[in-house]
């Protein structure tokens, strides 16, 4: 199941991007930005990992570099693979109570492989379910030590035995495709950034009635706040199946439909509500260190402008029901590699 048709109906008039999906920070703090307090405290926000230190040169190759145009015009061109995370972290009061109590660990709720054309001018965002079983490679850990190599495990539990590092190299490990960057949100941070828009407006295909997200909606089109937008991200057992691949369905939709509310907010008009957007999510973000500074954020940005949202594809990993498992999937072959191979 995939959200590409639904976006493309979504997004008909051409909408300059100033990110895909949560990376619309670093358009955004450029006007806010001025003021050196509000410089400081936005960049003081930004949390980073130092990713390509703790997996060393053991990795797939980096894209080839395209020339930039000019010196004039420095930004970035070439392609660019971001592998963006949801947090199911209970760290902290906002997220223990959104994620519906206290839970010890954190696993990745969403993931998504965001691939940025050479140019810059097209993308494509390719979900990777969580409850696909894959070879979970040796991570290496801060105290030194490394996890073992771990056949037929959840690839959402990378996150939650190796955190940030292990969440890539499993990635790079299953698609042979370079991460150059990472991007994690939680769920506090993704409540905070829709209610800071002024919340979304998304469009159901069916009625939603899930307990466990405590979500209740009929069909139809609905504006939500930034907690029942979490809801929705998260719900899947109130829809389709109850597999995770009905809740992916539901995400792509709500990334397409956050596009759509970042560019039609007027926030360069209205510096509070830029300010509030900005400290909303540079607040809540995790990067690996090339994406650490309001500076490089910006630049990333800055890249994406002629990006539109017609132009956004969203696809999600093909896979199969996993023969051990009936509630597991694993990758569908050979069709998720010749995927890989076309970002690659």
């Amino acid at each position: 199941m995939t959200g590409d048709d639904e976006g493309r109906r979504v997004g008909r008039r051409p909408r300059a991007l100033k990110a895909v999906g949560l990376i619309l920070a670093g358009a955004l703090v450029t006007g806010c930005a001025a003021a050196g307090w509000a410089y400081w405290h936005l960049n003081s926000n930004i949390k980073s990992v130092d990713i390509n230190s703790a997996l060393g040169d053991d990795r797939p190759a980096r894209a080839t570099p395209t020339p930039t145009a000019s010196q004039d015009a420095p930004l970035p061109t070439e392609a660019v693979n971001i592998l963006v995370l949801g947090s199911d972290s209970r760290s902290g009061k906002e997220n223990e109570a959104l994620g519906g109590g206290s839970s010890t660990g954190a696993r990745s709720d969403t993931a998504m492989v965001v691939h940025i054309d050479a140019g810059r001018t097209t993308a494509t965002v390719v979900s990777i379910p969580r409850d696909t079983l894959v070879t979970r490679p040796s991570c290496p850990l801060e105290s030194g030590r490394s996890t073992a190599v771990s056949y037929g495990s959840m690839f959402n539990s990378a996150y939650a035995v190796g955190g940030p590092v292990c969440a890539v190299k499993t990635v790079e490990s299953i698609t042979d495709v370079r991460m150059d960057h990472y991007i994690e949100i939680d769920f506090s941070g993704f409540a905070k950034l829709v209610n800071a828009l002024g919340g979304v407006t998304v469009t159901t295909d069916e009625d939603i009635d899930d307990d466990d997200s405590h979500l209740h909606l009929k069909a139809g089109t609905h504006h939500l706040d930034g907690q029942r937008a979490l809801a929705l991200a998260r719900t899947r057992h109130g829809i389709g199946d109850g597999s995770d691949l009905g809740r992916i369905g539901l995400q792509q939709k709500l990334v397409k439909a956050l596009l759509e509310q970042i560019s039609s907010t007027s926030l360069l008009t209205s510096p509070a509500k830029l300010y509030s957007v900005a400290d909303a999510v540079t607040g809540s973000l995790t990067t690996d260190t090339g994406l650490d500074s309001l500076t490089e954020l910006t630049s990333l940005g800055e890249s994406l402008k002629g990006l539109s949202s017609d132009d956004v594809k969203t696809v999600t990993m093909p896979v199969v029901t996993a023969p051990s498992n009936p509630n597991r999937v694993v990758a569908k072959e050979p069709a998720a590699s010749e995927l890989w191979e076309s970002l690659r």
